[in-house]
């Protein structure tokens, strides 16, 4: 049996679906292969997900942590800051215990979405690096670095880390991720759900006449009025998924086992969320339109707008309009989007896959 190392962020859900999608492909194509999943994700996240699991073990473990998040719009940048420093002044030590790992493990190659220690310890083990991603965690904080020199240590770390890698698989709706020295562009990863409408009403007692609406946050922190304007909505079913357990009479929590999200998101003539990787690439892929709400200290929201503009019917709800639950004249608008004007090409998990399974048999 091969094996392969994959590190996952801890920073978003985004991360580890995309992951999910790359891996099935890759335990498909090859038998003969055995997953290390290293994250601080929840494992129930990819239980669900991964076709094989029987094939993959999960360590949990993380080396970055993203931005801090108070829920899933808002975020808290010092606290962000204070972890990374923390991080940053372990980086050597950390690299030492990883190198040491991938070893012990008998590791052939290394994948990573997208912490840069383990591409910096993958180098020292004297093992093959492949990185995944759309955005490089030095872009994000470079945002931060501008007004406040405590953060150029950080950028600093992940720049080098980055140039490590022996090669980028840049996905879609990316920046130029600049410090990685071999970049290959990958078409979308997502494919179509499989719609389940009839059923997914049924089962959590759906109106199936009405619009079926999804609410796609991990968490969102909305005050009880707030939840009760939701609830005046005469003509929409809302659906939002574990763990956000809002239950009102048009509110539906659905519980992250029950159906696969890509069937949830396939059922629903809509979606309201914020602009990440992983919703943008469903929705696309299934055709579906979305409302979507600023991100604030997220340098990667104008590249998320734009792409968001190109690819899909999209309206934008502010945020002081989505807390307040004043969801209705957004949806109404929906209506009167135009059809979107380009098209992204699928199939990118399968190449992804050849392209790490290249360096494992290398």
């Amino acid at each position: 049996m091969s094996r392969l190392a994959y590190y996952v962020t801890a920073h978003g859900f985004g991360h580890g679906v995309r992951t999910c999608d790359i891996l099935n492909a890759l335990l498909e194509q090859n038998p003969g292969l055995e997953v290390e999943l290293v994250t601080a994700l929840p494992a129930s996240l990819f239980s669900v997900r991964i076709r094989r699991m029987n094939r993959v073990r999960i360590r949990n473990r993380a080396f970055d942590t993203g931005m801090i998040q108070l829920d899933s719009v808002q975020v808290d940048v010092e606290a962000t800051l204070r972890e990374m420093q923390q991080i940053v002044s372990r980086e050597n030590d950390l690299v030492q215990e990883e190198a040491a790992w991938l070893r012990l493990a008998d590791v052939r190659a290394v994948a990573a979405d997208i912490p840069g220690i383990p591409l910096r310890a993958a180098k020292k083990a004297g093992r093959p690096a492949v990185a995944v991603g759309n955005f490089g965690w030095d872009w994000i904080y470079s945002a931060f670095a501008e007004n406040d020199r405590r953060w150029q240590p950080v950028v600093d770390s992940f720049a080098g880390a980055y140039a490590q890698a022996d090669m980028l698989l840049r996905l879609p709706f990316a920046e130029e991720m600049k410090n990685f020295r071999v970049i290959e562009d990958v078409p979308l990863l997502a494919r179509a759900g499989i719609p389940r409408r009839a059923e997914i009403a049924e089962h959590f007692g759906c109106d199936p006449s009405k619009k079926m609406v999804l609410i796609s946050f991990t968490s969102l922190d909305l005050e009880p009025d707030a939840l009760a304007r939701i609830e005046q909505i005469p003509d929409c079913e809302f659906l939002v998924v574990e763990p956000m357990n809002w239950k009102m009479k048009n509110i539906r929590p659905v519980p992250r086992d029950s159906f696969p999200f890509s069937t949830i998101l396939a059922s629903s003539d809509a979606v309201i969320t914020k602009p990440g990787f992983g919703i943008m690439s469903e929705c696309v892929a299934n055709g579906k339109p979305m409302i979507y709400t600023d991100r604030r200290d997220f340098i990667e929201y104008p590249v998320m707008v734009e792409n968001i503009n190109k690819y899909m019917r999209a309206v934008h709800i502010p945020q002081v309009e989505l807390y307040a639950g004043n969801l209705a004249p957004f949806l109404n608008a929906l209506d009167d989007c135009p059809p979107p004007k380009e098209t992204l090409p699928s199939g990118g998990a399968e190449i992804a896959a050849r392209r790490i399974m290249g360096f494992i048999k290398a």
